[in-house]
């Protein structure tokens, strides 16, 4: 595998919280999409699963950009907020997460990835992307039977598009295991990067009363939340890179 792909999939999951880690969920998702808008990367939704209280209970999608990579691999783990939900009529601040795993994306061929052992499904999908994504009208659910791993994509893009983006995803899921000679548990690729969601096992704290977040690892806090979240992360970045690699 390209130690720079030119591609990576996105994995957001509310965690513990309800609506409320629904809702971080799609805040986590606005502020990726706004960074990769300014820096021109193209954002394609794969597949999305929203709350009712209009959150997003998971959404998985690629950011195509040459450096992608590069910037998100240190967002992958549990994300944790503090702030009073708008439901809230106390003014008690809730705590809640949301789980990010970043992959880099790999075609199906690069794996030995047998057409017979994925199982799959087509089905329609409705409603339009939102400003920064392009729109989804088909979907594809590919089953890889021998993992159980389960893969929904939904484009714009013809069906078999969609097919190839939901085996290039399960392919990228493979590939990651093989690398930890872990294919018989799959998701242990993506539990060792997020855990189990909970509240305890944060990478980066995002407190609203005090306008502040706090990434763990490096122990270092910025202000200005609303900002981040629309995307204006590139200082983070930066002391990310410093700081783990």
């Amino acid at each position: 595998m390209e130690s720079n792909p030119k591609a990576i999939i996105f994995e957001i999951r509310a965690g513990v919280g309800g609506d409320e880690a629904a809702l971080f969920a799609s805040d986590l998702f606005r502020m990726y999409t706004r960074y990769a808008q300014n820096k021109n990367w193209d954002v394609v939704v794969l597949s999305e699963n929203k709350s009712e209280a209009g959150g997003l209970k998971e959404v998985i999608f690629e950011i195509k950009g040459s450096d992608a990579y590069t910037d998100f691999k240190y967002e992958a783990g549990v994300h944790r907020v503090q702030r009073i939900p708008k439901t809230e009529k106390s003014g008690r601040i809730h705590t809640s997460t949301a789980t990010v795993a970043v992959l880099p994306k790999i075609d199906a061929a690069e794996v030995n990835l047998n057409p017979s052992d994925v199982h799959i499904e087509t089905t329609k999908a409705s409603g339009p992307g939102g400003q920064y994504v392009n729109k989804r009208m088909t979907a594809v659910r590919a089953v890889h039977i021998p993992t159980g791993i389960v893969v929904t994509c939904q484009t714009e893009r013809s069906l078999q598009q969609n097919k190839e983006q939901a085996l290039s995803v399960i392919a990228s899921k493979l590939l990651e295991a093989e690398k930890r000679k872990n294919i018989s548990q799959i998701e242990g690729k993506r539990r060792e990067q997020i855990g189990s969601a909970d509240r305890g096992e944060k990478i980066r704290t995002y407190n609203f009363p005090q306008d502040r977040i706090t990434d763990h690892r490096i122990n270092k806090k910025w202000h200005n939340i609303e900002s981040f979240l629309d995307g204006n992360i590139d200082k983070m970045i930066k002391q990310l890179k410093q700081g783990l690699n």
